[in-house]
């Protein structure tokens, strides 16, 4: 196992590199950033030139990239602003733990990262927690309950929440729960941010603002992995030693969940590892339309100004977390199903 995990970490470094040379040709080619710099008013002719020498994007795409990867121990800077260099500094590049700096705010593009990070694995790991769980209870007893009525009413359920639009039922969510809720005089949830300025973020605030962003990353995934995990169940509890297990008089309840639900659960683990490393990337929709202050609104907000660096630093982070994950899936693998084995 111990080879095996070295090899696939060895294989990554390639693979790692090639993301990043596709990605930042992408980056580079998708605006203008030193357009957006001036605010409304666009940036003079000798602005633009100026800037452009001073964040060194008078150079040419593949010379930026080196500069971004391994940095530029001579790197000139205009320090008076007349546009011409006159000191000298260091930029180190992300491989030496410099993950540049943002083009619209001048703060470093770590800092801004870990600032939002925690808000989204707060939201996405706690709609991740209900997808699961919520997930698991369905799909079994759904698949224990084939074909009955209820089995029936789950999968059309199942098939209507898979076809909502994201955009959709956030504001469909918000429109009953939060506007009519208001108008009936009940307790209405909030719709945006995560706690209310006046309170302050305390436990039960952030929980009840949180409820409809995670309702919204909830009710899809659900209808997707309940269906996963039906299926697989109906495959499993067919099978040879799921009979063997009753004919021997074990109780039910044990054949499920340590026999069944076990082997069962090898699609649910590849859905999750495929899944579990967007959650750094955050859920660029949901958190836009609840202004959820996290890493998907941050990703929009540069998006819009061309930020190459922010963009850069979260696609990477997200493409390492891929890399890692797919790792981690390929040994739960084989704590779920002893009959695999990396050589």
């Amino acid at each position: 196992m111990t080879r095996y995990i070295i090899r696939r970490i060895l294989q990554a470094i390639p693979l790692l590199f090639i993301i990043s040379v596709i990605l930042f040709a992408l980056m580079m080619n998708m605006g203008d950033p030193l357009a957006t710099l001036g605010g409304r008013q666009p940036p003079r002719g000798e602005d633009r030139l100026r800037l452009a020498r001073q964040l060194g994007l008078d150079q040419p795409i593949y010379m930026q990239y080196v500069f971004w990867l391994i940095g530029n121990d001579w790197m000139m800077f205009d320090t008076t602003g007349d546009g011409a260099p006159n000191a000298y500094g260091t930029r180190r590049g992300i491989l030496r733990g410099d993950w540049g700096t943002s083009l619209v705010t001048r703060r470093p593009v770590v800092e801004m990262i870990w600032q939002r990070l925690p808000n989204t694995l707060l939201l996405m790991g706690t709609a991740q927690v209900v997808i699961i769980v919520f997930s698991l209870a369905i799909g079994v007893y759904s698949a224990l309950r084939q074909y009955s009525v209820a089995d029936n009413v789950i999968t059309t359920g199942a098939f209507i929440g898979y076809s909502m639009p994201i955009f959709w039922l956030a504001l469909m969510l918000m429109y009953i729960f939060a506007v009519n809720f208001k108008k009936w005089g009940l307790p209405y949830f909030p719709t945006v941010g995560m706690y209310d300025p006046a309170v302050g973020r305390t436990f039960g605030q952030v929980v009840w603002h949180m409820a409809l962003p995670v309702a919204t990353l909830s009710v899809t995934a659900i209808a997707a992995y309940s269906r996963y995990i039906r299926a697989s169940m109906l495959e499993v509890i067919n099978q040879d030693y799921i009979r063997t297990a009753r004919s021997k008089g074990l109780p039910e309840r044990l054949i499920l969940w340590r026999h069944a639900l076990k082997n069962a659960s090898l699609p649910l683990v590849t859905l999750i590892g495929l899944d579990l490393p967007l959650l750094l990337a955050g859920a660029v929709v949901t958190e836009r339309i609840f202004a959820w202050p996290g890493m998907g609104r941050l990703f929009l907000d540069h998006v819009e100004r061309a930020d190459y660096p922010v963009l850069m630093g979260i696609l990477m982070l997200v493409s390492v977390a891929v890399v890692v994950f797919q790792i981690l899936t390929d040994i739960v693998y084989t704590y779920l199903d002893p009959r695999i084995r990396y050589s």
